[in-house]
């Protein structure tokens, strides 16, 4: 039934083309039933005029039968015999009675109201003195119809006729009267055919009955209906609707039977008024059904036709569009242009699935061009992040080799300071270089555990303390006394809060303050890192997370960086699942920047503290047979001298060729080994390695200017045991060549 209607809604093509249909035929519709309204009224016109008619010819019939009655009167009234010997009179009137039918007795009546001569024995005296008709006829010396009787004599329904008998000088001297027989009053009745159920009644002044067809005999004397008598006085020529005693609606007319000198009968014939309509209502039914018929067959053209014309081709665009929305651009219509507004609309859909099969063809190239750009910009990355470690990693050794052999020598030991800073600071700029590119492609996995915000946040603010100490800022650190408990990867997170303290000290002036606080809110932590610096306009604090985006460079600022820090903090950041926002008042006025993440709530299992504190250079522990291979000649100078220093036996190799040879009679306990060799590549000449005897259980150590995850994946599954990336972190390099030889203690 659900599935049934659903067609039907007014949203679906073929509904709204049977709308329009039925639209159209409405206003057949409304001209049909107005002509049923019409034909209705038509029909009661009709049927008014006729049974106007109907009754004036009925009403003159009866007075056609009481004008000869009341001739016949005035005949006898003329009549000597008629006052002159009782037995004459009475062979006169019989003789009369049985000339003219219709008439049941005709007499004489004496001014004292006896009936001294009748047509009718008489089996006893009888006098009608009380009778209206006899004392009118007497007092207004004319004829008089009289009212509805019973007859004393004859015991019949009649109505009683009189006329005065007036001698020469004016007196009456009597009164002649004829009893004229109701049933045969209304003989007009007779001729005509009425309709089943109608109804033909005469009554007298008084409201009585005096003739009724049908049924006479169970209505002569009975009174009419309120209703009747009322309609008889008030309606006139009109035709009147009323519900007769027998619960049948009728429609009345009434006319007065002969002049009022003659009768003061009122004539009335009732139809019923479904016999009168129904000709009508059958002729409007079947104008209904017509149109019904009409309806529906349009109905059926308009889905059937409509579903071949209009819908199928519909349903066949709707399935192109649908095939091209899914990427099938080669899809078309495969319906015939024409002239019409479907084929239009077809031709228009497949020009459009051409001119996008076009577009994609373009774009498609255009990516793979850009897709291999983007390959060419990362290589190019890697490549410029090992050229410059290549150069940083003697660099850095050299400086560290320094301050180990001339530690009592302040004027090197500061100078070697400043060498590593600056290293340090341009391999943060590669490391950000590249992090930005990992970042934005997602390419960033983390490694995320239950951590304490507050160890985060000692941890960033001890990365970043010398170059506070090298501006003199004053540094406010708030956090709350309980720990802080969030869900993430703490290398990360120590990288976004030193950034943004980074990012703090290269826009506060020498001296300047750096508050830093922690605070819980709801169901997140919240970091705020806040400087008293240059501030920001308001156009920069929009794009201020976008990347390559600085405030306006200065030469107090000169190591301001690339603009990555802070596109950074706020990937980084949205990777956790919180969000970061910038604020200042304006130039001048400093820069406020929060950092919210979740709060972990659930019950806490924390990971072990990292370590703090360094192992004294120089201290090597017990002595390791070490070989290096690097094919930078700088790079592997510093570095053997580091070495060396730490009391450790290295041997150099600059090709991974002469590394195999060297490591069959060197067996060495660590490998150090260069990714990028001139032969093949350290991962190659690591499983290489792993196959020879006197090499199976080395350490070996990854040692190259390229940094991505997947070279250290390729690394790792070559067999290194571990990888850093240059410059090396002299600290990082002494800690794992001691666990390498305490290894070797417990073999």
């Amino acid at each position: 039934m659900t599935s049934g209607l659903s067609r039907f809604r007014l949203n679906s093509l073929r509904s709204r083309l049977m709308l329009l249909v039925a639209l159209a035929i409405t206003p057949l519709a409304v001209m049909t039933i107005l002509s049923g309204i019409r034909e209705r009224e038509h029909a009661i016109k009709a049927s008014e005029e006729n049974l106007r008619r109907l009754t004036g010819m009925a009403a003159a019939n009866e007075a056609q039968s009481i004008e000869g009655a009341r001739q016949i009167l005035v005949d006898l009234a003329s009549v000597p015999d008629l006052m002159g010997d009782t037995a004459k009179c009475t062979s006169l009137l019989s003789d009369v009675l049985d000339r003219n039918e219709g008439f049941v007795n005709f007499g004489l009546i004496q001014l004292n109201g006896d009936v001294t001569c009748s047509a009718v024995p008489l089996l006893h005296p009888v006098n009608l003195g009380d009778r209206s008709h006899f004392r009118r006829a007497i007092s207004e010396r004319r004829f008089i119809a009289g009212d509805y009787v019973f007859g004393r004599v004859i015991k019949k329904h009649t109505i009683n006729l009189t006329y005065p008998v007036i001698d020469r000088s004016g007196k009456v001297l009597a009164v002649v009267f004829a009893a004229m027989d109701l049933e045969g009053l209304d003989t007009f009745i007779n001729d005509i055919n009425l309709p089943p159920g109608s109804v033909l009644a005469t009554t007298d002044a008084r409201g009585t009955i005096i003739s009724r067809r049908p049924d006479p005999e169970r209505f002569f004397g009975t009174k009419m209906s309120p209703a009747m008598l009322d309609a008889m006085n008030t309606a006139g020529q009109r035709a009147v609707t009323i519900r007769g005693d027998d619960g049948i609606e009728r429609l009345h007319t009434f006319a007065r039977v002969g002049a009022p000198a003659l009768t003061d009968y009122t004539v009335t014939i009732g139809i019923p008024t479904e016999t009168i309509l129904s000709a009508a209502r059958h002729d409007q039914i079947m104008s209904l059904l017509g149109l019904a018929a009409t309806t529906l067959l349009a109905m059926l053209a308009a889905w059937l036709v409509g579903d071949v014309l209009i819908v199928q081709r519909v349903r066949k665009l709707m399935g192109t569009a649908e095939r091209i929305a899914a990427g099938d651009l080669e899809a078309r219509s495969g319906i015939a242009y024409g002239h019409e507004e479907i084929g239009n609309l077809a031709q228009a859909l497949d020009r459009m699935a051409a001119a996008l099969q076009k577009k994609e063809t373009a774009r498609s190239l255009a990516e793979r061009e850009l897709r291999a750009a983007d390959q060419r910009k990362d290589e190019f990355l890697a490549m410029l992040a090992h050229e410059l470690r290549n150069p940083l990693a003697p660099i850095s050794t050299g400086a560290h080799l320094l301050k180990l052999l001339h530690s009592d020598n302040a004027q090197i030991t500061q100078t070697c300071s400043i060498i590593v800073r600056q290293v340090d600071h341009m391999t943060s700029l590669v490391d950000d270089l590249l992090d930005v590119s990992r970042v934005t492609r997602g390419l960033v996995s983390l490694s995320t555990q239950v951590l304490d915000f507050k160890r985060v946040v000692d941890d960033a603010a001890e990365q970043i303390r010398p170059l506070i100490a090298a501006r003199r800022h004053r540094v406010v650190i708030e956090l709350p006394p309980l720990p802080a408990y969030v869900k993430g990867d703490h290398k990360r997170l120590v990288q976004v809060c030193a950034n943004l303290l980074n990012n703090a000290t290269k826009y506060t002036p020498e001296g300047g303050t750096i508050q830093l606080r922690l605070d819980a809110d709801g169901d997140d932590y919240v970091l705020t890192v806040a400087d008293d610096g240059i501030g920001m306009e308001p156009t920069l604090v929009e794009r201020v997370f976008d990347l390559f985006t600085q405030a306006e460079r200065t030469p107090d600022r000169s190591q301001g960086g690339l603009g990555l820090g802070l596109a950074l903090v706020k990937s980084l950041v949205e990777l956790h699942g919180g969000q970061v926002k910038a604020y200042s008042p304006g130039l001048g006025k400093g820069s406020t920047f929060t950092v919210r993440l979740p709060r972990y709530t659930q019950d806490v299992v924390l990971a072990p503290a990292p370590v703090v504190g360094e192992q004294e250079e120089g201290d090597g522990g017990v002595p390791l047979r070490i070989l290096l291979v690097d094919d930078n000649v700088d790079a592997v100078h510093t570095l053997q001298l580091f070495l060396r220093s730490g009391g450790h036996r290295v041997e150099v190799a600059y090709s991974a060729t002469d590394a195999l040879e060297l490591a069959k009679s060197f067996v060495p306990e660590v490998c150090l080994l260069d990714i990028g060799l001139p032969d093949f590549d350290g991962n190659e000449l690591a499983r290489r390695l792993r196959l020879l005897p006197q090499a199976t259980g080395s350490t070996l150590i990854a040692m190259t200017g390229y940094g991505r995850q997947q070279d250290r994946d390729a690394s790792m599954a070559a067999g290194f045991d571990h990888y850093l990336v240059k410059p090396v972190n002299t600290t990082q390099l002494a800690d794992i060549l001691a666990a390498a030889a305490e290894a070797n203690i417990r073999r």
